[in-house]
């Protein structure tokens, strides 16, 4: 169970660089104005989504059932952090689909939101890792 444990935990922090990093990518997209740059921040995006993230995102969630089917179920079902820290990978599963949305968007040059925007989107995945992390580790309640 610790290999599982390893591999859950690196691809975790695969994902967690890519959806770091592709909104910052957003954000000098949005702020480009020349046709070079903005093919150039295209490429890196669509690398980036399909390459990294959603493989990290993939093999996070299979990692990680594995380990609450295995035995964190069993062990913790009846406390309330796993519920909580499930709930909130729920919400970063949506999060990273939601940035698929906008890779879209930016593909088919229909973007129609500020660089300020996509910075306050970069925050969101740090106040959900911070979370989890703490309820995975601390167990609080």
């Amino acid at each position: 169970m610790l290999w599982v444990k390893a591999l859950h935990i690196s691809f975790v922090v695969t994902w967690f660089a890519a959806l770091f990093y592709l909104p910052r990518l957003f954000v000098y997209h949005a702020m480009a104005d020349d046709k070079i740059s903005i093919e150039r921040f295209k490429v890196m995006e669509r690398k980036l989504y399909y390459g990294i993230m959603t493989p990290g995102m993939i093999l996070s969630v299979i990692f990680g059932l594995w380990m609450v089917f295995d035995y964190a179920w069993a062990a913790y079902s009846h406390m309330l952090w796993l519920h909580i820290k499930l709930a909130l990978v729920a919400i970063l599963l949506i999060y990273h689909l939601y940035l698929g949305h906008l890779l879209k968007r930016f593909k088919e040059d229909e973007n129609t939101r500020s660089h300020v925007f996509y910075r306050w989107l970069n925050e969101f995945p740090v106040l959900l890792l911070l979370v989890i992390v703490i309820l995975a580790v601390v167990k609080p309640v």
